[in-house]
């Protein structure tokens, strides 16, 4: 019996270190990119505006690159319940590995969409707001509503709601891995997981454009918060305490910057 055990986890045990390996990759690779002459890529500023005008392509690519390591380093973790429960059920399949993989990068390109979208408004917001001259005079306010709305998001039904569909792994994939095309049901349970891991995590996500995306020790926090709130069995209790903090550093980033 004890024999049997043993061989079972082995398989999980390979999956949990090359996920591990992959994340840990991901945070060395931020690491260096801080340090190398485009460590500023990911924050949200003007002068990204001005370097996209000068090379879009070369910029685009970047940016993706980036966010993409970030999305690896910060939110492959905290899916990792859901991908050891989907390599149980494929196991034994010769397609296995293949599914798995498929499955991970439907999730992180559901990531990697949400993040070039929320940079293209960065860019068409941020000269609007250099020509708003109380707002250039302000850049507090931005940081202040964002702060605002992630504490607010931490309240809303949608947060709760995508938090449920989020910590219930099995049910997710039994629900939606039916008969047919394999391929297209790994891809769809990765994408459909994204649209409710962003859903439950997008306001976080964008803490990041106050604490600026190169900051490691922001993301290893923010990281932890989001896993901690979607697979541990009393996360679900940390999002109302949690708005409570993001209001109060919101209120307190208003009374500073108006002081």
């Amino acid at each position: 019996m004890q024999s049997r055990v043993r061989s079972a986890s082995w398989p999980d045990a390979i999956l949990t270190g090359a996920l591990a390996g992959l994340v840990l990759l991901a945070w060395w690779a931020l690491w260096l990119w801080g340090k190398s002459p485009y460590g500023h890529i990911l924050m949200h500023g003007i002068a990204h505006a001005r370097m996209m005008a000068g090379s879009l392509w070369f910029f685009a690519a970047l940016f993706v690159t980036g966010w993409t390591l970030m999305t690896i380093a910060m939110m492959l973790p905290t899916t990792v319940p859901l991908i050891l429960l989907f390599q149980r059920i494929v196991r034994g399949r010769p397609t296995a590995a293949g599914l798995i993989v498929v499955l991970i990068a439907g999730y992180l390109f559901v990531w990697t969409a949400f993040g070039a979208l929320v940079q293209v408004m960065n860019w068409f917001l941020q000269p609007a707001i250099q020509h708003t001259a109380w707002l250039a005079g302000a850049p507090w306010i931005g940081g202040a509503a964002i702060l605002a709305v992630a504490g607010l998001y931490q309240f809303s039904p949608l947060k709760y709601a995508c938090l449920d569909k989020c910590r219930s792994p099995m049910s997710f994939i039994i629900s939606r891995w039916q008969g047919g095309n394999e391929w297209i049901q790994s891809l769809r349970i990765g994408v459909e997981h994204g649209v409710f891991c962003v859903g439950c995590c997008w306001s976080l996500m964008l803490l990041m454009f106050v604490a600026g995306s190169g900051s490691l020790s922001w993301m290893l926090l923010l990281g932890a918060v989001m896993a901690l709130e979607k697979n541990l069995p009393w996360g679900r209790k940390l999002a109302a305490p949690l708005g409570v903090v993001l209001l109060a550093d919101a209120a307190a980033m208003v009374v500073t910057g108006l002081a």
